[in-house]
């Protein structure tokens, strides 16, 4: 990935480029079948993003993502950001 794409993520969210590689790194290990950590890796992008998500929609991303079994990547994560 390159480092522009980092930095546009940093500059929309404020959010360090450490905090976006580690979140990266978090989702390239994570198991997509286990709801903790699927669970985990919404709430860290929430709190990266600095957005509230309600309960209830944390709920259908991490039903969603489980049921899907793909995962996540680092362009759904740009689009999370973006609330899209």
């Amino acid at each position: 990935m390159n480092d522009s794409f980092f930095r546009k993520i940093e500059s929309k969210t404020g959010v360090p480029m450490e905090e976006v590689f580690a979140l990266a790194n978090a989702i390239q290990f994570a198991d997509f079948k286990d709801e903790r950590q699927v669970r985990k890796i919404v709430q860290k992008v929430s709190q990266l993003a600095r957005k509230d998500v309600p309960q209830h929609v944390e709920d259908e991303l991490v039903n969603s993502i489980i049921q899907s079994g793909k995962g996540l990547n680092l362009n759904d994560i740009n689009h999370m950001l973006d609330g899209n």
